[in-house]
């Protein structure tokens, strides 16, 4: 009998936040959606950010694909300051199982502007060029799409900033 309490006991800590799983704290207003691991959600790792300087903006889009990544679209919005050191992770709430797309946005001087030096990047980290942006050309639903089911789905979107008329990586080290 003494075994069922510390069955129980090993189950919930292994089941514990998603928080405790990757290193550093879950930034957000949903950080505790996350955390606790109980509702849909996206847990996005940002990665290959150029400065820890600005502001982090992510979106999060659902629905039908053809309407993702269109300027009024999202679901949910999500701004906060570039942390200036450690991981960053940011809970993106999902409203229900489903598939989901994810933009991000680097505000490098945090003007709320778009740039020339800003970054950016989506879910699936698909590959894009200035002409895309320029003919207004989204990314491909097949690449960008996260299947979200009842917990949280972890993620990482990569950064890219514009060079030599495309969106590449920032070299690696240089977070």
């Amino acid at each position: 009998m003494k075994t069922l309490p510390l069955l129980a006991f090993v189950a919930m800590l292994s089941a514990s936040s998603v928080a405790a799983q990757g290193n550093g704290a879950i930034l957000g207003p949903y950080a505790a959606r996350c955390t606790s691991g109980n509702a849909p959600a996206i847990l996005v790792n940002v990665v290959g950010v150029k400065q820890r300087t600005g502001a982090l903006r992510l979106r999060t889009y659902g629905g039908a694909t053809s309407t993702w990544f269109e300027k009024k679209g999202w679901i949910t919005r999500v701004e906060i300051p570039t942390p200036a050191s450690g991981p960053i992770r940011i809970c993106m709430p999902a409203s229900a199982p489903g598939t989901y797309a994810i933009d991000l946005r680097h505000d490098m001087n945090g003007n709320g502007e778009t740039d020339r030096s800003d970054g950016g990047g989506a879910s699936g980290d698909p590959k894009v060029t200035l002409l895309d942006f320029v003919f207004g050309r989204k990314p491909s639903p097949k690449v960008t799409a996260v299947a979200v089911g009842r917990g949280v789905t972890e993620i990482t979107i990569t950064a890219m900033y514009l060079k030599g008329g495309a969106l590449r990586p920032v070299k690696p080290g240089a977070q």
